[in-house]
């Protein structure tokens, strides 16, 4: 009986957090019409095997190179890609730069927030469900732009950078590097109630940070050992959705993959952000921003009201993603 009422405030709890977070991220538009080529997003129906039942979106700014950078963007619960692309300075970037960008879209008919299922291994597992879909877009993707295979990023908000993350984990052969805007370490949740049970509370240090890489390893192909994608880990200190007790997870986890300590990193402290940064033999592999008095959503330069989730904090996290990246 007390397991029963456990379950049942838990998934109270779920839909409370959900509602906020789309309280912050109503959708938006899809931007232009469906013509290839011509600087705006569009529709790609058939990209092959689709087992997650995702739709993709693509931008491809005017004039785009050949062996141009490839980004996979993740929008957050109920955002809309073309949207999310829009207001994070994604779009704008892909024209300053030249890059394309894939836009995976979840429907309300696989998930009734619009979230990607990050805590359901059958959408997480190498291969499978949501990520097996994201997989074949990058290949379409890749085909269609002639994009450099050794250049594919993926960065997502919320939901979406918990499913970034797992990404990472499960395609460390395809993916360079990555971000995660306000999300969660690989393999932090195995269903609806431990997922919220993380978002709430990231709860005391009960794995060191080789057991959370494990978790991120068993995802991958069997036998890699690396290299693993680098990672930009971003937080806000108010965030009342996912605890930012998560990004200290992930930036351990990742560290561990990586073969680095966490004891000894480069703090740097601004205005507006706190900046640490953890190197490997190769350069920067693991950083995290935190951001104090930035609530839960995606920060950029800007001033202003917050918009579908998108928080003017005077900080693009777009930009300083781009340059850990190495595409600026």
């Amino acid at each position: 009986m007390e397991w029963s009422r456990q379950i049942k405030v838990a998934r109270r709890g779920l839909r409370t957090a959900l509602r906020t977070a789309s309280a912050v991220m109503a959708p938006a538009a899809v931007v232009g019409s469906p013509t290839w080529g011509t600087g705006v997003v569009l529709e790609v129906p058939e990209f092959g095997d689709n087992p997650g039942k995702l739709a993709m979106r693509m931008y491809t700014p005017h004039d785009l190179p050949g062996r141009a950078p490839l980004v996979v963007l993740l929008h957050g619960c109920g955002q809309d890609a073309a949207g999310f692309a829009v207001e994070s300075g994604w779009i704008a970037l892909a024209e300053r730069i030249g890059l394309a960008l894939v836009l995976p879209e979840q429907s309300d008919t696989n998930n009734r927030q619009r979230c990607f299922h990050w805590f359901r291994a059958a959408d997480t597992e190498r291969g499978k469900g949501e990520v097996g879909s994201i997989r074949a877009m990058v290949t379409e993707a890749v085909r269609r732009c002639d994009s450099d295979p050794g250049r594919v990023f993926v960065v997502g908000l919320s939901a979406g950078a918990a499913m970034a993350a797992a990404l990472l984990a499960a395609y460390p052969d395809v993916f360079a590097a990555g971000a995660s805007v306000a999300g969660l370490p690989v393999g932090a949740a195995s269903g609806a109630a431990s997922a919220l049970a993380h978002m709430a509370h990231a709860g005391p240090e009960d794995r060191p940070p080789e057991a959370w890489a494990a978790l991120a390893r068993d995802m991958g192909p069997p036998d890699y050992h690396g290299p693993w994608p680098r990672l930009s880990i971003w937080h806000g200190g108010l965030d009342n959705v996912v605890d930012p007790g998560n990004a200290d997870l992930l930036a351990r986890q990742w560290c561990a993959l990586h073969g680095i300590g966490v004891a000894e990193p480069a703090v740097a402290v601004g205005l507006v952000a706190r900046h640490v940064t953890w190197r490997d033999a190769t350069g920067p592999a693991v950083e995290v921003w935190t951001i104090p008095a930035m609530a839960h959503g995606y920060p950029t330069v800007g001033v202003g009201m917050p918009v579908v989730g998108v928080l003017p904090v005077g900080l693009s996290a777009t930009d300083r993603i781009a340059a850990f990246w190495g595409l600026l």
